[in-house]
């Protein structure tokens, strides 16, 4: 990698590596780890980035402690590491769920059943179990639900959106790091 020399081209760097780790499965940065203000943390699946607005969308079961503590203290973080372009990309915001609307639903839209059976469970996440257990009902272990089935996934299903507020930027490299910190709009170099 070429190490950027400008704040835009930080910015552009950013985008673009959000923007490919959440159309493709295979990226590193496709899996982040997302905390949340009581500093619990978790891998979850980015599945879109909005440069434009700097927005994050994930997708999560309604029903997840996670959710609750999102509404009650909406500060968030999530780190982003490429290991083989030696990139971390650290950011702040604010979480917002949607359960419904056009967000939530372009999102269920947009799944495949294979994706929507996990909001078929039966229990909460994080509920007690009495056995290791799946979460998934036993017809749908290893089989993708048709479209009636997965109709009544839809009520546990939910968008989680992180309005980034701060993006911190860090490019590892024999030759000397690089950091860019942007708040905002407002982008300045920092020492690594």
């Amino acid at each position: 990698m070429d190490t950027p020399q400008t704040l835009d081209d930080v910015r552009a760097d950013i985008a673009r590596r959000l923007v490919d780790a959440a159309s493709d499965r295979s990226n590193s940065m496709h899996v982040p780890v997302v905390g949340t203000a009581d500093g619990d943390m978790r891998i979850m699946v980015l599945r879109d980035y909005d440069p434009e607005t700097r927005t994050l969308r994930f997708h999560t079961d309604a029903r997840s402690p996670k959710v609750a503590t999102i509404e009650a203290d909406p500060a968030m973080g999530v780190l982003f590491y490429d290991k083989a372009a030696k990139v971390q990309i650290r950011c702040r915001g604010r979480g917002r769920i949607e359960r419904t609307g056009a967000i939530a639903d372009a999102a269920w839209a947009a799944g495949t059943n294979f994706a929507k059976r996990c909001y078929l469970a039966p229990q909460a996440p994080s509920s007690a179990s009495e056995e290791p257990t799946s979460n998934l009902p036993s017809e749908y272990e290893n089989a993708e639900p048709d479209d009636a089935a997965v109709k009544a996934g839809r009520e546990n299903f939910s968008v989680l959106l992180i309005e980034l507020e701060r993006i911190d930027w860090l490019h590892l490299a024999h030759s000397g790091h690089r950091r860019a910190v942007f708040d905002g709009d407002a982008g300045h170099w920092v020492a690594p």
